[in-house]
């Protein structure tokens, strides 16, 4: 750019720094710009006013030869009369006080007089942002996940790494071969102690992170990658691109004692109630199944308690709902764009939101009556939902492509999102717990008492 440009440029700044922008006009006093106030009728005299408009300023208009008499004569008539006021218009009441629309004393709800609970503080950016590269940008995969130890556990191409919240140090639990990977899925037993990693190859590891020593691989279950897993105690469900999900019993030699048969396609989504007595599983194939444990059967393939045909795009997104027990949400893909809502005890949907973008994670707030989604294409946000009226709370940016995965610390106020844009952030969305929050339930009875080595 040359000088006389910059110079030019230079001029129209200094004389416009802000064009087309709302200006904000100061008031001199407090008395101006105020609402008006209509005059009371009542306080005017209309006669003396038609007088003083149509006759009385005749005389200093066109002035007429007069004597000392006759001026004595008008200025007692007009004493007499009132006629000496200067002003029309006449506001003799002062305005009327503003009324209250909803006074204190006639309060109909008890709980007025109490001081009104304070809105939480949402932070808008993340606390924190790590490096995740050669994330698997795939939808249909579960590379994240938080155990009950404190530990984070992602997948990055054929490598778990293991990141410990409590002091930030990062290990690496695990590289699989090439030909077994890249890893599909993790998720963390109940312990927080043992981590079930699902490969490219249909098998699953179970892995001692504390003594970084894997114990068993779960094998013959499916005929391709495992890209689901949900813990029930010491069953272990899988959920494979074979459309196929297993119950494992991990403390057994012969680990499949159950098996699942509904979905076509790639099972994306596997989620335990916190009963453990419902299963709820989602596919490539638009399809929401709910199963029961109670009937399930390792003779043959276990009936689906309810078959949801609802969603248009595959399923993966399922959260359960911590204070109700049989409310699940799901979310749809990008053809679906919608978190629904279900009763799982009859089936029914509840309510429909469409979001505008791909779901790919929801996850509850377990203190308070909130849910949370992370999307992607166009914005690539997480969203924060008031439940039951689904308002939007809060919408989080920071991530440069979709959101795959979320997953929520053990205190329930932290969550940590991976997306595609290969950074792993921390989000401190949901606040603090409260203090009348009942403590987190005791993990459940060690899974792997009876196993001491490889299988």
């Amino acid at each position: 750019m040359d000088a006389g440009s910059l110079s030019s440029s230079s001029t129209i700044k200094t004389r416009s720094r802000y064009p087309l922008q709302e200006q904000f006009i100061q008031r001199k006093s407090s008395k101006e710009n105020l609402d008006r106030f209509i005059p009371n009728r009542s306080a005017m005299d209309f006669d003396y006013a038609h007088y003083m408009l149509t006759e009385g300023n005749k005389g200093k208009e066109n002035p007429v030869a007069s004597s000392p008499s006759r001026d004595a004569y008008r200025k007692q008539l007009a004493e007499s009369l009132n006629m000496n006021r200067t002003r029309i218009l006449a506001f003799k009441n002062k305005p009327p006080a503003p009324v209250d629309l909803m006074p204190h004393e006639i309060s109909t709800n008890p709980h007025d007089s109490k001081l009104a609970k304070p809105r939480r503080f949402i932070p808008q950016t993340s606390e924190r942002t790590l490096d995740a590269p050669d994330i698997v940008d795939d939808y249909y995969l579960n590379l994240l996940d938080w155990g009950s130890g404190n530990v984070l556990a992602i997948a990055l191409g054929s490598t778990v790494y293991l990141w410990d919240a409590s002091d930030g140090s990062t290990s690496e639990l695990v590289t699989v071969d090439d030909e077994n990977g890249p890893v599909t899925s993790v998720s963390w037993a109940p312990d927080g102690r043992h981590l079930a990693v699902g490969l490219n190859n249909s098998e699953v590891q179970l892995w001692d992170s504390t003594s970084n020593r894997q114990l068993r691989t779960l094998k013959g279950g499916h005929r391709q990658r495992v890209g689901s897993l949900a813990w029930n105690n010491h069953i272990l469900t899988t959920g494979g691109m074979d459309g196929r999900i297993v119950n494992n019993d991990v403390r057994i030699r012969s680990h499949v004692v159950e098996t699942y048969r509904g979905h076509e396609q790639e099972v994306c989504g596997l989620k335990w109630s916190a009963s453990g007595s419902q299963l709820a599983s989602g596919g490539n194939d638009n399809l929401l199944y709910i199963w029961d444990r109670a009937s399930a059967s390792s003779n043959a393939a276990t009936q689906w308690l309810h078959r949801l045909e609802d969603h248009t795009s595959a399923v993966k997104a399922l959260a359960w709902c911590p204070f109700q027990g049989n409310l699940l949400a799901s979310g749809g893909g990008s053809g679906d764009r919608c978190i629904k809502f279900w009763n799982t005890h009859t089936g029914a949907c509840l309510n429909s939101i469409d979001t505008g973008s791909q779901v790919c994670s929801l996850l509850w707030n377990k203190n308070e009556r909130e849910l949370l989604s992370s999307h992607g294409f166009t914005q690539n946000q997480l969203t924060l939902w008031k439940y039951p009226s689904m308002v939007k709370m809060a919408e989080l940016n920071g991530h440069t492509s979709r959101v795959l995965f979320m997953a929520q610390s053990p205190d329930g106020c932290t969550v940590a999102s991976a997306a595609a844009d290969e950074t792993l952030r921390f989000w401190n969305v949901f606040g603090a717990p409260e203090a009348a929050a009942k403590a987190a339930p005791k993990a459940r009875a060690e899974p792997f008492s009876n196993v001491s080595r490889i299988r």
